[in-house]
């Protein structure tokens, strides 16, 4: 075990107590300004993700968008490899996926121009800590070398953390939505 892993399993316990304490006082509405940011890229093909555990949940956000255009959630392939996303539909018939996350009975893959991506903790230059699997920084990685992909991390504020243990490999997010706030960064 390095001293990085270490850091880092420290990092996400302090981040998932504070995620946690956040999910359990949620109000109603967390996904507003989600819908809102999204509003403003109406028809570009997403992906979004069905909330596990004390993730802050962006069905609503998603299910609006869906009347515009593609929406889609990922699905994991094998350990190592990127995700794939594979379209949604709010009235489709979902099975269980992977770590316990919810994904469309019926494959239909495409690659989205915007991810919102869940994370444990994010920082105030666009660094995001993840569950440690590398699933997003090698998809995001391969989706910007074909094109322009606008990476919308969403969490709660109290997701927010000061020194991230990150590595070269973190690929970076182009936003951060809260349920109170839009943090956006340049490149």
């Amino acid at each position: 075990m390095t001293d990085l892993t270490e850091i880092k399993a420290a990092a996400r316990k302090a981040a998932f107590a504070r995620r946690k304490a956040a999910f359990d006082t949620r109000l109603p509405g967390t996904a507003g300004r989600l819908s809102e940011v999204l509003a403003g890229h109406r028809g570009v093909p997403l992906s979004g993700y069905m909330p596990i555990r004390t993730e802050i949940d962006p069905v609503a956000a998603m299910a609006e968008a869906s009347a515009y255009g593609p929406v889609g959630v990922p699905v994991i392939q094998a350990a190592g490899q990127p995700l794939k996303f594979s379209r949604w539909t709010p009235e489709g018939t979902l099975k269980d996926g992977p770590f316990g996350a919810k994904v469309p009975e019926v494959d239909d893959y495409f690659d989205p121009e915007i991810l919102i991506v869940p994370l444990v903790a994010f920082d105030a230059q666009g660094g995001r800590l993840g569950y440690g699997g590398g699933f997003y920084d090698r998809t995001l990685q391969g989706l910007r070398v074909k094109r322009p992909t606008l990476a919308i991390g969403f969490a709660f504020d109290a997701q927010e953390a000061k020194g991230l243990p990150l590595e070269p490999t973190d690929q970076p997010l182009d936003m951060v939505i809260t349920e109170s706030r839009v943090l956006t960064f340049s490149a």
